[in-house]
Formats: structure tokens, C-alpha cells, sequence
């Protein structure tokens, strides 16, 4: 199949960050493109301003008379899995016969006339790649790139550089999706149990993560950090790994913390390497990152040189509000992992301060299967405010809610409030360093949030992002 006989891409979900990531890349290419998401958001807002058409009610009467008085071979469908299968314009486009593939079909069949940089993990993936084409774009290679987040330094989550040479790309694990690249480099970040709705079992994903290795091409290259519960016995590719903690072949030396940023040393590159995110796991990302820039063989200087000027991607730790007395802090975490990896690098950053965390879970079948480890990760909180769980895609399931979340958390500062009254209940409290997390639609929250305690005159202003 070949991308370029369509003139006309309709996505269903165009909203998702990486269907919006090939919505963009498609109308760069001077196609027509156009869709359907549930909700209108800041993203897909930015998208009808670069003159893509986006509604956003489900209704055969909606999807506009080109698509319908178009030659169906001419169209191409796009499907993210967050879309139900009894979608009304998914079942009218499977009726009427029209093309559909899923978004990770797509972004393999771009990828096939590159050679493909895919970072795959449970957690660090969208970080990873994003510092990866950052090294690669300002150190005058360029790249294109798909991520999963808005790079702070460009502000989109599309690179396009034409006739360059690497493609970056997140690797998806969900719905077994990055099982269509064939990477030249795969780095692979952690494993941790996660989609238990789509794997069943931690092994069957575990086993999914192993064909995602295999799909490595002749002659390219695994990195992996050290560890993972991998059984690759492949000579056709090289393998090697990397730790924060470990004697291996890409290995942190020395990390510490200087004026708020950490410094760390690595082998390939002399020490002092500068990296201004927060965080520990992060250092770990970063030198996945190094890895891959290293193997392709940009100069170390100019690695070093990426690496102190990346600003991060939006909703990763991403500083809100930096005073001396006050901080608000919003994430993407999700998953138990990511909020202990986030908690504790407030933690370290602002040791001797409290910590209010404000979560909202995402997927009733994640806070089923995990519910014990999010308990156990958020009673690193001083303060837990709770939000009702974010459904995205599922049906509610008897008995599981926050309410049983909190319930079991063993922490006495506890809360479980609604959205509406989230602003009323911090208004009341003496908050020091405040974290918003969650991967719902607990952004939407974020600069409410942020309007109030700007404005809370019990604090100095100075240093307000």
C-alpha cells in the first residue's frame, strides 16, 4: 500500500497526540484532511487553525460531502482504538467499504522509506524520544519525528525535516501497535505491568515487548536498559544496554544536583552533562537518549550541548508556577511507576516541604489492577485529593471508583473531591508545592488552578512563571 495514492485522510479521534502527529504530517504533504474527536481541547483547537476541519458530534451528517462525493479509493480512513466500535461514522465507513487502518498502520507505512529511531516503555518513552530528536535537529542532523507530547522547545509533536535521513518515533505498546515498525534503533525504557485490559497477563505483554525486539532490522541496534525481563537471542542486530544504577555499556556517573539541575558524567562523553529536568528517571532517559545519538554517531559535544538547552515536554513535570514559597507542578502520570518516579523528584527538589498531590485515575481497569500500587505510590503525598476516575474509552465496573482508591490509602490527609470543587477546596488550604496529575482530562485544570493560587496574596510573586 502506498500512502501517496489518498488525497483525502479522515481521522476518528483526530484529537489523540498521535493522531494529531499524522493529521499535521498528512496536511504538510498538502492532502485534505479533516475529523472527528469526542471533545474540543487546546490541541484540536490548534489543529482548525492550521486549516484542518475537526467537529466533534459522532454523526454520519458530519463528515463533510467531500469525503462522500470522493472516489472511495481516494480516502483513507484513520482509526485510534480509543474509538468504540459502534461508532456511527466508523460503521458507516465499514459499511460503504472505505479504507481504514489504525493509526499505528499508518505511522508504519511512513516509516518504511527511513531508517526509524522507535522508543518503546511502559514510562519514559515520550521524554526519550523527544530528547533524541532534539539532539538530532539542533545538532544539524534533523529528523522527522511522531511523539507523544508537545516538545517545549518547538512546541509541536510533529519534526519535519525533508531528505534527512532518521525518522523518531513512540512505539506504542498499546493494542500490540508497535509491532508495525521495523526499527533500525529500538531503545526500550522499562516494562512494568500496564494495559492489563488489552494483555491479560504482565508475561503476555512482556512477550509483546519481545517481538517488538525482533522486529529490530539486519544490522541495526537494541538498547535497552539494564534488566528488563527480555530473552533476545538474535545475532542479526547488536544489542546493548544502559542504567543509572549498574555497571553497562552506557552507564551515569557521578549525579548530583546543581542550582536546581542535575549533572551527571557518561561514558562516549566527558563529564558535566547538564540536564535541566527533574528528576532521577529522567538522568535514565537521557542517557537512552545519549545512547542512540552516540550509535548514529553525532560528536558528543554537540550532544552535550542538546542536552543543556531541552526544555522537556508539556504536562512532564512541567513547571506551572516557581516561586521560593510556592510551586505547581503538572504531569502526565498515570501508571503506579510514574507517580513514584514523580512524587519523589518533588521530593528531592523541595525536600522539607509539603507535597499536595491532586490525582485523577485514569481507566477503571487500571485503578482495578493496580490499585493497591497507586495506594502505595500516593501515600508518598503529605496531601491527597482525589478526583472521580477518568473513564476515556470504558464503561463504569461495580466497586470500582476513587472511593475505593482512598480507601485504601493509609495516609490521614486524605480527600476524595469532584472536579467542580476542586478550586474551593484548594482555595482553603496552606499549599507549599502542589502536583496535578493524571492523564484525563485533569489538564483542562491546570490553569484554573494556576489563576488561583497566582492570585493567593499570601505569598510573594517573585519568580511566577
Amino acid at each position: 500500500m502506498k500512502l501517496n495514492q489518498y488525497d483525502i485522510f479522515y481521522f476518528l479521534g483526530i484529537g489523540g497526540i498521535g493522531m494529531s502527529a499524522l493529521a499535521r504530517y498528512f496536511h504538510s504533504q498538502g492532502k485534505q484532511v479533516m475529523g472527528y474527536d469526542k471533545t474540543s481541547t487546546p490541541l484540536t483547537t490548534e489543529l482548525e487553525m492550521e486549516g484542518i476541519a475537526v467537529h466533534f458530534e459522532d454523526s454520519v451528517l458530519e463528515i463533510a460531502q467531500l469525503v462522500k462525493l470522493s472516489e472511495k479509493e481516494k480516502v483513507l480512513v484513520v482509526l485510534t482504538p480509543a474509538i468504540p466500535k459502534d461508532s456511527n461514522e466508523l460503521l458507516w465507513f465499514q459499511q460503504n467499504n472505505y479504507t481504514i487502518l489504525k493509526r499505528s498502520q499508518v505511522l508504519g507505512l511512513i516509516t518504511e522509506t527511513s531508517k526509524t529511531i522507535a522508543v518503546a516503555g511502559t514510562h519514559g518513552k515520550t521524554t526519550t524520544s523527544a530528547l533524541i530528536a532534539h539532539i538530532l535537529t539542533s545538532s544539524g542532523h534533523g529528523c522527522n519525528a511522531f511523539l507523544g507530547g508537545i516538545t517545549a522547545n518547538y512546541n509541536t509533536n510533529l519534526l519535519l525535516s525533508p531528505g534527512v535521513e532518521w525518522t523518531v518515533v513512540e512505539a506504542d505498546e498499546y493494542d500490540r501497535s508497535f509491532l508495525t515498525l521495523s526499527p533500525t534503533i529500538a531503545v526500550i525504557t522499562s516494562m512494568d505491568a500496564d494495559h492489563l485490559d488489552i494483555y491479560g497477563t504482565h508475561d503476555y505483554m512482556i512477550e509483546s515487548y519481545n517481538l517488538f525486539a525482533n522486529r529490530v532490522v539486519d544490522d541495526g541496534v537494541l538498547i535497552v536498559r539494564k534488566d528488563l525481563p527480555l530473552a533476545i537471542q538474535d545475532s542479526r542486530f547488536r544489542i546493548s544496554n544502559y542504567s543509572i544504577t549498574e555497571s553497562a555499556d552506557y552507564m551515569s556517573e557521578d549525579i548530583r544536583i546543581e542550582n536546581g539541575e542535575y549533572v551527571f558524567g557518561l561514558r562516549g562523553i566527558r563529564n558535566n552533562l547538564k540536564l535541566g529536568l527533574a528528576g532521577r528517571h529522567n538522568v535514565e532517559n537521557a542517557i537512552a537518549a545519549c545512547a542512540v545519538c552516540l550509535e548514529i554517531g553525532i560528536e558528543p559535544e554537540k550532544i552535550r550541548e542538546a542536552l543543556a538547552s531541552f526544555l522537556g515536554v508539556k504536562r512532564r513535570f512541567e513547571y506551572i508556577i516557581k516561586r521560593p514559597n510556592l510551586v505547581l507542578i503538572d504531569d502526565y502520570a498515570h501508571h503506579p511507576e510514574e507517580l513514584r518516579a514523580c512524587i519523589s523528584s518533588a521530593r528531592e527538589l523541595y525536600p522539607g516541604k509539603k507535597l499536595t498531590g491532586i490525582f485523577q485515575p485514569h481507566l477503571f481497569t487500571r485503578t482495578r489492577d493496580f490499585a493497591d500500587d497507586f495506594a502505595r505510590s500516593l501515600e508518598l503525598l503529605d496531601e491527597i485529593i482525589l478526583l472521580p476516575i477518568y473513564p476515556a474509552r470504558e464503561l463504569p465496573l461495580p466497586g470500582i471508583d476513587s472511593q475505593m482508591l482512598l480507601d485504601k490509602i493509609r495516609k490521614p490527609h486524605k480527600m476524595l473531591v469532584e472536579k467542580s470543587g476542586l478550586l474551593a477546596e484548594l482555595g482553603s488550604r496552606e499549599v507549599e508545592v502542589v502536583l496535578m496529575l493524571g492523564a484525563g482530562d485533569i489538564d483542562a485544570w491546570v490553569q484554573p488552578v494556576h489563576q488561583l493560587m497566582k492570585t493567593d496574596d499570601r505569598r510573594p510573586k517573585t519568580g511566577d512563571r
